[in-house]
């Protein structure tokens, strides 16, 4: 029972390098070289979510280390922030962060407002390009962009 007692003991020092570190990096390089951006999500997500959990861990590690589950319960959390079964980095991003945090929405206030509603809805890339088609073909250009979508969109 000795070596088999000193593994569960220390269960989380043993896999947790590689559920919270070597996994996720692995995973974010991949999600750089993916063309999704869904990935990039999930993982930058879970980056800002694990240096936010070591901070706390730095600022109370005398009050942590009185905790003898701390290292089994970050794990577990860790765990259901990483594995693709559950994605849960970018179910925080999607259920918290989001509703939240609103950075990146501002258009243009020249544009009309029905303009400027579906310019929200992209994401900070496509709202880009698409501004400078406006500047380039300007806003009478874009609005039949937006009705041939929608009656393209009506017929399937």
């Amino acid at each position: 029972m000795g070596v088999l007692g000193a593994v569960a003991k220390h269960l989380d020092s043993i896999i947790g390098p590689g559920v919270m570190l070597l996994f996720p990096l692995y995973a974010s390089i991949r999600a750089i070289e993916s063309p999704s951006s869904l990935d990039d999500q999930q993982w930058l997500t879970y980056w800002v979510i694990y240096s936010f959990i070591t901070l706390f861990e730095l600022t109370f590690w005398k009050i942590l280390a009185w905790i003898p589950l701390w290292g089994y319960l970050k794990l577990l959390a860790c765990l259901w922030l990483v594995l693709p079964i559950f994605n849960g980095a970018a179910y925080i991003y999607e259920n918290v962060v989001r509703k939240y945090i609103k950075i990146g929405t501002y258009v243009n206030p020249n544009y009309p407002e029905n303009q400027k509603k579906v310019l929200q809805m992209m994401t900070l890339d496509s709202r880009k390009s698409v501004e400078r088609y406006i500047d380039r073909y300007g806003p009478d250009a874009f609005e039949r962009v937006v009705k041939a979508a929608e009656r393209e969109a009506r017929r399937h």
